[in-house]
């Protein structure tokens, strides 16, 4: 299988606009469009899997810079997520990294 990253979304495409756009290219896996979290609104990105690489590469070349409701939308192999860094903030809660001042009495 092969991942592909699709950018620049208009907020109103769905599941079923990127999956038709990408099947005349090969077969797609599946369809994810990253909402964020809180909203649960679309945030203009998604990742198409196809089955192949070679119609994963077909669809890149033919998609990428193609026009959806006047936005040019990026179509490119996505790349592999990179691991988070730690976010802990060992103790002190304020979420700066300045030590935290001390309690007054």
């Amino acid at each position: 299988m092969s991942k592909i990253y699709v950018g620049n979304l208009p907020f109103t495409t769905t599941d079923t606009d990127l999956n038709a756009m990408f099947a005349k290219h090969g077969n797609v896996t599946s369809v994810n469009i990253v909402t964020d979290k809180y909203t649960n609104r679309p945030r203009g990105f998604a990742f198409v899997e196809m089955d192949t690489d070679e119609s994963a590469q077909k669809a890149i070349a033919a998609l990428n810079g193609t026009q959806i409701e006047g936005r040019a939308i990026v179509v490119n192999a996505a790349r592999p997520q990179e691991p988070r860094r730690d976010r802990s903030f060992g103790g002190n809660r304020s979420g700066s990294d300045r030590p935290s001042r001390p309690s007054r009495w």
